[in-house]
């Protein structure tokens, strides 16, 4: 390594460095404390974590006027689930609003020990990540949610309808809330608040992750670990591997399931060429510094 490529000089003995640790990690809790407590502060009569809420089940809400309901509601039945829903909410959001500070914490904690060279590789993808987790989450609520509740929801209308058809019953309008005849068993939906807001949080968080994909491949070609021409040789293995991902972490609905595969392995191919660029640049380096030449490059290239 030159001159300028060395680690910074640190020789604080191992106390030392346990004590900065615990001044990050406390330093991070304190950060993760107060994002959730402004999720607690009250706007227009309501908690912030509150408006969150309404924002997630959006989604819901929307497909059940779509149905016919023009007043949606969304229950709780335990005195305690209401108050643990929005404790829910403001963790994983006061997370979100903690996070640069507790990234800039985990930073200033590792970076004495890493070359400069390798700071300014680094960085990047501390910035991409976040952004791309915001871009997957942010797809999943605008458009794979609103399709899975439309398949959910939607659902047992369809099945009435179609079932009504084959026995022979009235003809029932698709938007219509029909109610039973004499003493037939009604069934219809009474959505509870937890459990709608889960569904919303695994596909956010679902697609926050797959997202992370470009930035988890482009490090580890960075790092030497993984090759753009390995990764276009297990292409088709991918592609396998996409669609049971999405089977697994979609409702069955066709509709949605090729979406999520089609973003997916998107992001798999631009994965690809992120790495395609990243081994240029380290080639080109190395040959600038005369430690490749063309017949080095060859034997990499294959």
């Amino acid at each position: 390594m030159t001159g300028t490529d060395e680690i910074e000089d640190s020789s604080a003995p191992l106390i030392e460095h346990l004590a900065e640790l615990r001044t990050r990690l406390i330093r991070s809790v304190v950060a993760l404390l107060i994002g959730i407590s402004i999720c607690f502060i009250p706007i227009q009569g309501e908690f912030i974590a509150e408006h969150i809420l309404k924002f997630l089940v959006a989604p819901i809400a929307d497909t059940l006027r779509a149905l016919g309901d023009p007043n949606p509601t969304l229950q709780f039945t335990a005195p305690q689930e209401y108050l643990f829903t929005l404790f829910r909410i403001s963790m994983v959001f006061g997370f979100a609003l903690a996070f640069p500070v507790i990234a800039h914490q985990m930073w200033r904690f590792v970076a004495p020990g890493l070359y400069r060279s390798e700071k300014s590789a680094f960085l990047p993808f501390i910035i991409a990540s976040p952004v791309m987790f915001l871009l997957g989450a942010s797809f999943a609520h605008l458009v794979v949610t609103p399709l899975a509740m439309n398949f959910f929801l939607g659902f047992a209308d369809a099945a009435s309808i179609f079932a009504s058809i084959l026995g022979g019953g009235p003809d029932v309008p698709a938007d219509a809330t029909v109610a039973p005849a004499g003493d037939e068993l009604r069934i219809t939906f009474f959505g509870k608040v937890n459990e709608s807001l889960g569904i919303t949080l695994v596909f956010i968080m679902a697609f926050g992750l797959c997202f992370q994909l470009p930035v988890l491949l482009t490090l580890m070609g960075k790092a030497g670990l993984v090759s753009a021409e390995g990764l276009g040789s297990v292409r088709k293995y991918a592609m396998v591997a996409i669609l049971v991902l999405a089977a697994l972490v979609t409702p069955p609905d066709v509709v949605t399931q090729l979406i999520l595969f089609t973003v997916v392995y998107g992001l798999y191919e631009v994965s690809i060429f992120l790495v395609r660029r990243v081994e240029k640049s380290r080639d080109q380096r190395l040959r600038e510094d005369g430690l490749m030449d063309d017949e080095d490059e060859d034997e990499s290239a294959h």
